[in-house]
């Protein structure tokens, strides 16, 4: 748990410093104008475009690398066991029957029946299963669940979820930059720089437009579930991925590193209004979207 603090921590330092410095070199550190008093919109809107592309963007670059190291996954270089080839092998068919280039495939030691697939790009991915799901499941059941994770990288949905992060988060930035200069002049009638005002309405209207911002990136990733269950099914059967959906729902929620749960394969189980925040769909709902299929 400490190395996963730790690691979120020093990933996110190093995404606000190199921010940092772009901001400076394009000049938009200060989106005020020349008299100190209006906005100058376009460079609040770049401020708000590198920090709200920059820092999806970034993320997804170190996506693998981030993985890899909070889950402790072991890429697999050369098979050292008949289960080891057997996923090397599986994954490159399913890859191929996808249309892409193979990705990285790793094993990482957790009890959970969990399995991840990310990367910057559809023919640079990694896809990586725990040792509770291999212990846990029937080989076609497996199966399905690597399916579903090359289904998630064929589709491009790691680059689509950044995209829409990306666009959230600048018109997150942008708008509550002029929620707070509208507080801070219009109502506190502060006649320069930026006063109190400015800076507590900017924080309070960021987090609740960051919250609703939250509640579109959610729904987005729950509607990629449905087409990566759909294209698992293509790839390898209906029922192999209905039955591997039966067994997670059966057993306790696999936990992953938060910056990795929406691209893990088992959901959260949450109720009420908190559905809303969630990546994935309940399961019966994948079962009965999956029984639905032509």
């Amino acid at each position: 748990m400490f190395k996963r603090v730790a690691l979120f921590l020093a990933t996110n330092i190093a995404i606000l410093v190199v921010l940092s410095v772009v901001l400076r070199l394009l000049g938009v550190d200060n989106y005020l104008d020349e008299n100190n008093v209006g906005i100058n919109y376009e460079a609040l809107l770049i401020f708000s475009a590198v920090i709200g592309f920059g820092g999806s963007f970034i993320s997804l670059a170190m996506s693998k690398w981030i993985a890899k190291r909070s889950t402790g996954a072991r890429v697999i270089e050369q098979p050292s066991n008949a289960t080891e080839s057997w996923l090397l092998s599986t994954v490159q068919r399913q890859a191929q029957q996808a249309g892409i280039e193979t990705p990285e495939v790793a094993i990482y030691d957790s009890p959970d029946m969990n399995a991840f697939a990310t990367g910057a790009r559809r023919n640079a991915a990694l896809v990586a299963v725990s040792t509770g799901l291999l212990r846990s499941m029937q080989k076609d059941e497996v199966e399905a669940v690597l399916a579903h994770e090359v289904s998630h990288v064929a589709n491009g949905d790691m680059v689509t979820l950044a995209l829409v992060q990306g666009v959230l988060n600048t018109f997150v930035v942008f708008l509550s930059r002029i929620v707070g200069h509208f507080v801070d002049r219009v109502i506190l009638r502060n006649e320069q720089g930026f006063g109190v005002g400015y800076f507590v309405a900017s924080i309070v209207a960021q987090i609740v437009l960051g919250i609703l911002a939250s509640i579109i990136v959610m729904w987005v990733s729950r509607q990629r579930e449905f087409r990566a269950d759909a294209g698992a099914a293509r790839l390898n059967g209906r029922e192999p991925m209905i039955r591997a959906l039966a067994r997670l729902e059966q057993s306790v929620p696999g936990e992953l590193p938060e910056a990795m749960q929406s691209f893990g394969i088992t959901p959260g189980a949450k109720k009420g209004l908190s559905r809303l925040f969630m990546s994935h769909p309940p399961i019966p709902e994948r079962i009965d979207a999956l029984r639905r299929m032509a």
